[in-house]
């Protein structure tokens, strides 16, 4: 495993996840100076921010991997995933709508797998429409962390809208990411099926066989 700065701010998301969600379980004495709206709210933007940094070092320092590749959106999809779990279990986020975007994350993820085994990761590329739903989804999940109004500022209802903005945009780029696949999918399909051995035609008896009396043994 390689380990470069790069990596370790991928680590670090990992490691903020079950802070994120102990805050909310630890004593409310141990985050009295904050609050526990507060602090999660500082814990994800943290998150957030490594998302950005880990991959503008990378990129910048030449120091990409193919374990930087696999573990920097397994690190964003964990963190999304407990913050939104989290939110629900404080009853400000619909579970409807929580599970839309993990259902879609998990999907995508299978489909690029797959799509990757056959040589066509390219097809479905990261598209504008699911940069989009990102930023909206980055910018709600903080908002309904936090929960207060801020200087006559209703931040819940701001990130109640953005989150259902993401949802929408969640579905929207899901069909157009298995759109871009399918005839991959079709197509290995067909190879699937022209690979199968066929069976042996079964020989017909001949009805003079199956007769009985003496013509038989003519």
């Amino acid at each position: 495993m390689p380990l470069n700065i790069p990596i370790l701010l991928t680590w670090l998301r990992i490691i903020l996840i079950p802070l994120l969600i102990a805050i909310y379980y630890v004593p409310e004495s141990w985050v009295q100076f904050v609050g526990r709206d507060l602090a999660a709210t500082v814990v994800f933007l943290v998150a957030a921010v490594t998302d950005w940094l880990d991959g503008y070092l990378a990129r910048r320092w030449q120091q990409t991997s193919a374990f930087g590749a696999f573990l920097d959106p397994v690190a964003d999809k964990l963190m999304v995933a407990a913050a939104l779990i989290v939110l629900v279990q404080l009853g400000r986020l619909d579970a409807i709508l929580a599970a839309i975007i993990i259902g879609r994350e998990i999907t995508i993820s299978a489909l690029r797998e797959w799509m990757a085994q056959i040589g066509a990761h390219r097809s479905i590329a990261v598209s504008m429409i699911g940069k989009i739903k990102t930023t909206a989804q980055m910018m709600a999940i903080p908002f309904l962390l936090y929960y207060a109004p801020l200087d006559g500022f209703d931040v819940f209802q701001a990130g109640t809208w953005l989150i259902y903005i993401a949802a929408v945009l969640t579905l929207w780029s899901m069909g157009y990411y298995m759109r871009m696949a399918w005839p991959h999918l079709i197509e290995e399909d067909k190879k699937a099926l022209a690979a199968r051995p066929t069976a042996a035609p079964t020989r017909r008896r001949r009805a003079a066989d199956c007769a009985p009396g003496i013509d038989r043994f003519r």
